[in-house]
């Protein structure tokens, strides 16, 4: 036994971004030795990702010289040694900036390393006898392994300098013939699924995508995965997922009062984003869910994110449930928005149909009337779109967040005659109407409105990212949909 006792436990971080060494505590005399391999507290105390390990395998090599790599893997691992020495040389081959980064050491029973998704790993053994053990987070299946990407051992750009020649090392036949670094395939990321992409939200996330040539992301809405239904999540294999997107909810804020409306709505705004905070959580998946200032009475002027929960409404209450269960995922990001407006029906193009109504001579209509003590802004769905992806490619911290447009608050009859004006100069023909007034003659069930919707925008500016002016966003969307 050549190693080091009673090391004391620490970390050392590499070039490569997320892998790590750990020195460990070996106990021993000449009897033999003890350590803790692997120890969830402690490590992750110290820095180790808590990657929720569900299996263990060991591979062992009976003489000096076996190597083995360069192997790409879409798992994380834990390596350590039971027995004997090895040499190790590790590769990223995860896109961007680092791609290529080469890291080389040496492990016997007192040294650990930790090797995130997409670094290439191999390993020559020094000693007859090595046995090397690991930790994975995934099930192999064959969906994995065709994600697996390779390099060559023997690439000389890596420069990777082997204490036994390669030539004189034992190899397999399919590591002599990997592809040398130039010509590796990069590893892929993992899938970003999105629920509700038929919604104005699954609308500008899937442009985003497409804009910004992002790979992986899968679309579905209620007729291909129906997430507040338990067996639709038996038929995905949760380790091929980083991201969830929960774009989908029960939106009809008067109809969620009505008894048939009512267990809709819980059933797809408490019991769906409960089921996939569950799979988030088990999988270690990062959840983005969407909010509403429904979770609020509205009695203050600004909302924060800590505010207490206080809805009014059968739709608040069950936006609040939803929030709650998907705060028990760790890794998820709750934006809270109001008043949103995208691609699709809105408040922002019903007020031009009834602009250009007005404006037509031969239509009796004359004036709208629009409530004018409901106060906000508007989240346009492009912004929503552009927080929610910096919040991840920033990797923020997880939590909740507000994002509305930036700007002054306003009440629905101020919006409502800035799209007339801007659609045809009219905005003189919007009557200002109490919400009272407005419902007074309603035939079926109202949901009570919070009378201040406005959110404080400054946790989101915090992270860097700074919310577009509401107003300035409104005249870029009335000008694009003005011809329609």
């Amino acid at each position: 036994m050549s190693f080091e006792f009673e090391k004391q436990l620490k970390v050392t971080e590499t070039n490569i971004p997320g892998l790590l060494v750990f020195d460990l505590p070996v106990h021993g005399d000449n009897r033999g030795w003890f350590k803790e391999n692997w120890q969830r507290a402690k490590m992750t105390a110290l820095g180790l990702p808590d990657f929720g390990p569900v299996q263990n395998n060991i591979s062992f090599n009976a003489t000096k010289g076996v190597t083995r790599g360069i192997h790409a893997e879409p798992w994380d691992k834990y390596i350590s040694i039971a027995a004997g020495e090895i040499f190790g040389a590790w590769v990223d081959l995860r896109p961007g900036e680092s791609f290529g980064q080469v890291y080389t050491t040496r492990l016997d029973p007192s040294r650990a390393i930790y090797v995130p998704r997409g670094v290439g790993n191999s390993f020559q053994a020094l000693e007859d006898g090595t046995v090397y053990t690991y930790l994975v987070n995934a099930h192999w299946s064959l969906e994995q392994k065709k994600t697996y990407t390779f390099v060559n051992l023997a690439d000389p750009e890596l420069n990777i300098q082997w204490p036994i020649p390669l030539e004189e090392s034992e190899r397999s036949e399919a590591d002599l013939h990997h592809p040398m670094l130039k010509d590796a395939k990069p590893m892929a990321p993992k899938r970003t699924l999105v629920t509700g992409c038929n919604g104005q939200l699954g609308h500008a996330i899937r442009a985003y995508a497409e804009a910004h040539d992002l790979h992986g992301f899968e679309y579905t809405d209620i007729d291909t995965f129906d997430f507040s239904d338990p067996a639709a999540y038996e038929r995905f294999d949760w380790s091929l997922y980083g991201t969830i997107i929960n774009a989908g909810a029960f939106t009809a804020v008067d109809k969620a009062e009505t008894p048939e409306g009512r267990p809709v709505a819980w059933k797809a705004n408490a019991q769906g984003p409960a089921l996939l905070a569950r799979v988030a959580k088990d999988h270690h998946i990062t959840l983005v869910h969407v909010s509403s200032d429904y979770v609020f009475d509205g009695t203050v002027e600004q909302h924060t994110e800590t505010e207490p929960f206080a809805p009014l409404g059968v739709y608040g209450q069950t936006k609040a449930a939803g929030d709650i269960a998907v705060a028990n995922a760790p890794e998820h990001y709750i934006l809270r928005s109001s008043w949103v407006i995208g691609e699709g029906h809105n408040f922002v193009k019903t007020m031009m149909t009834l602009s250009n109504r007005v404006a037509d001579p031969s239509d009796k209509l004359n004036e709208v009337t629009v409530v004018d003590d409901q106060y906000g802004r508007l989240t346009f769905t492009k912004d929503m779109t552009e927080a929610i992806f910096h919040l991840l490619d920033s990797h923020a911290p997880y939590g909740t967040y507000n994002l509305t447009g930036s700007g002054k608050v306003k009440s629905w009859a101020d919006i409502a005659t800035a799209v007339f004006e801007q659609t045809n100069h009219n905005g003189d023909k919007v009557k200002p109407i109490t919400t009272a007034e407005y419902f007074a003659n309603a035939k079926n069930p109202v949901s009570p409105r919070p009378v201040h919707s406005a959110l404080d925008l400054t946790k989101i500016e915090a992270t860097g990212y700074t919310p577009a002016n509401w107003a300035e966003s409104l005249k870029t969307y009335v000008s694009q949909h003005i011809s329609e």
